[in-house]
């Protein structure tokens, strides 16, 4: 965090990590007590962790919060309850249910009743938009929460969930002594920190410096030609007003990335992050608007409608019929689609999941529809030049760090103390065959590194030679990003439960981040969406000073 009177930076010596924690932990933790883990929301997200929070440790998912039953009965099914029937307290119609229930069970039990087993974590994987009320709603019951990303879609948001959860590890009024004080710890899915490929890159980088002090980054983040189209121009994140902008919901992993190999310490060094200095950011919708519509599609605003439809790229038939449902993948992008399709695929065959895919993709609105309508959901078969979506479909960012910091030895010449000026630029482009397949340049004093999702080369100024890594790809989602991840947190909250170590060396000895270097990623996405609304170079002390720092709990 910035430095100042009103809120300092994390002492020294809670940036303790464990490298080798990370890079060669266990591929399957087994607890002596298994956490049990409750999961809000029952979609992509939340099976994903589901999934590798039950393949990468024996904890336990206890129960599942979702509104929708179909949702909640296959995910419950496939993760709790199996065949069997559900019992009450694995299964709750939203997240304020389970947070009714689970005081008169903590009520029932300080009576001296004999209870059904707590929830030791909540796994957060709801709407963007919801992230607020959800993960202040459970902090005042003290339970250890992974939030998936973004934390929240406003900057105001981002401070009241900081706020509420250092107010609640500040909150003693149910212990009696220091001993009896519940602890808990915070986990963001940053997911692009835990994966085999880039805990190797930045070992290679800050930790045995391969290529010296780095002077300048370029990472792009390729987020594929019809996956925009899918989830920002007719998908849940088309809307700034509605979700956020592009930058936060796609690729405030990439911003954390960025400040994960520049801002935060190495792991063989306890200084204190280097803070940017400044940000600047250009963007804009390119594509996707009306302007650019093809002239043959005339005025049709639904592909099953639409004469160009056969010719056209972003035909949502070739799409979601053609690339995904001929094939047999009833998975993702369809089931986003709808649900209960793989469910029909399965029980009636592949012409009655088409039957019911097209019936979906025939759904429209018109210039009568309320607005309240239209922005309350996705509409997959939408013309992609005649949607209300308005965020960027091609955005780059400028950060720029200045030396940290100069003094002089004792002759009085100039020398750098800590790290030195450097800028990193990042460029997230909606026009690429990869789909979220990251790739980049780091420059150094010593060398250059040329990296993708599957190799990294290392070039030395010096020798000449080029030498190639191979990092391990590892299963599930985000090249193994997801599962590490969700290991590493179970681990830290047995770790924390079971009294061996307080949450702050918990987290970063198996996380390697905190409440506040997540908040802090965030906030600079914020500053980067000022910085390009506002066609300006923004300051970040300035900026932290003025937007942030006043309304920060002092707890």
């Amino acid at each position: 965090m910035q430095s100042s009177n009103a809120r300092k930076s994390p002492p020294a010596a809670t940036y303790d990590v464990d490298e080798d924690m990370l890079l060669n932990a266990p591929g399957t933790q087994l607890f002596l007590s298994p956490p049990r883990i409750l999961i809000i929301g029952a979609g992509s997200r939340g099976s994903a962790y589901a999934k590798a929070a039950l393949s990468s440790t024996n904890s336990v998912v206890a129960a599942i919060a979702e509104p929708i039953a179909f949702k909640r009965a296959k995910f419950g099914k496939r993760y709790v309850w199996g065949e069997r029937k559900p019992k009450p307290e694995q299964e709750f119609e939203d997240w304020k249910q389970w947070v009714k229930y689970e005081r008169s069970r903590r009520e029932r039990e300080a009576a001296g009743e004999k209870v059904e087993p707590g929830i030791d974590a909540v796994f957060v994987c709801v709407l963007d938009e919801m992230h607020e009320e959800v993960v202040c709603g459970v902090a005042e019951l003290k339970v250890h929460v992974l939030c998936e990303k973004p934390l929240a879609t406003r900057l105001q948001s981002c401070v009241n969930i900081f706020n509420a959860l250092n107010d609640a590890s500040e909150d003693t009024t149910d212990a009696t002594t220091d001993s009896d004080r519940k602890e808990t710890v915070f986990g963001i899915c940053h997911v692009l920190r835990y994966s085999p490929h880039n805990l190797m890159l930045r070992n290679l980088v800050l930790d045995k410096r391969v290529i010296g002090d780095v002077l300048s980054i370029e990472h792009v983040e390729p987020v594929g030609w019809w996956h925009f189209s899918h989830s920002y121009v007719r998908g849940n994140w088309r809307k700034e007003s509605k979700t956020a902008p592009s930058l936060l919901t796609k690729s405030c992993h990439d911003i954390d990335f960025l400040l994960w190999m520049l801002c935060s310490p190495s792991n063989q060094t306890q200084s204190e992050p280097h803070l940017p200095s400044y940000v600047t950011s250009t963007g804009t919708r390119n594509l996707f608007r009306k302007e650019r519509k093809p002239i043959a599609a005339g005025d049709a605003t639904n592909c099953l409608s639409c004469p160009h439809e056969k010719n056209c790229l972003y035909s949502a038939p070739k799409i979601y019929h053609g690339f995904n449902l001929r094939r047999g993948n009833t998975g993702w992008p369809v089931k986003i689609v709808n649900p209960e399709i793989e469910e029909i695929y399965n029980t009636k065959g592949e012409a009655a999941a088409k039957k019911q895919l097209f019936a979906n993709l025939r759904e429209d609105y018109t210039a009568d529809t309320p607005v309240a309508d239209i922005e309350e959901r996705p509409w997959f078969g939408r013309c992609v030049w005649e949607s209300d979506n308005d965020v960027c479909d091609d955005q780059s960012v400028t950060i720029t760090w200045e030396d940290d910091p100069i003094s002089n030895d004792e002759n009085g010449r100039p020398i750098l103390k800590g790290r030195g000026a450097k800028t990193a630029q990042f460029h997230m482009v909606a026009f690429t065959e990869k789909i979220c397949q990251r790739r980049g340049r780091i420059y150094g004093t010593r060398g250059e590194i040329e990296y993708d999702s599957k190799t990294i080369k290392v070039h030395n100024f010096a020798t000449r030679e080029t030498k190639e890594h191979l990092p391990h790809h590892g299963t599930g989602g985000h090249g193994g990003g997801d599962r590490i991840l969700v290991r590493q947190f179970l681990m830290a909250v047995d770790a924390v439960d079971g009294k061996r170590m307080s949450a702050a060396k918990a987290q970063r000895k198996f996380l390697g981040c905190d409440l506040e270097e997540a908040f802090r990623s965030h906030a600079m996405v914020f500053a980067a969406e000022d910085a390009r609304n506002k066609r300006q170079v923004v300051d970040w002390k300035k900026w932290w000073a003025e937007e942030v720092e006043t309304q920060l709990s002092k707890a």
